[in-house]
């Protein structure tokens, strides 16, 4: 089964930015979505983004216009470019594989606090 690794999080001020990698370990097949998702101090985890094989993005309306979400298949490696960081921002970032087959699985990384101050 997969494994994500994920790095890049940090301190920024507001207005900075961050890039996040996700690194995936085992077989990646073509159908598999990856993607970001965040959980803030006592919120419930909410969308990023998401990419497909093919490079179709999905992002949340909160990081619209500021994230972008890139996906490296030969490297098995998503990455999030983080830009114009708001103190809002602030969560532990999660990488996330999606395989749907006969059973779908839903694999998560341990997760990158990012942290942005005002």
């Amino acid at each position: 089964q997969v494994q994500l690794v994920e790095s890049g999080g940090g301190l920024v001020q507001a207005g900075g930015s961050l890039r996040l990698s996700c690194a995936a370990s085992g077989t990646i097949f073509g159908a598999d979505v990856m993607g970001w998702y965040r959980q803030g101090p006592g919120k419930q985890r909410e969308l990023v983004a998401t990419i497909t094989v093919g490079g179709r993005a999905n992002y949340g309306d909160a990081v619209k216009g500021r994230f972008a979400i890139s996906r490296d298949n030969a490297k098995n490696t998503v990455y999030l470019q983080m830009n114009s960081l708001e103190p809002e921002d602030t969560a532990v970032y999660y990488c996330n594989l999606v395989r749907r087959a006969i059973v779908t699985i839903n694999i998560w990384g341990q997760g990158t606090q990012v942290t942005v101050s005002s």
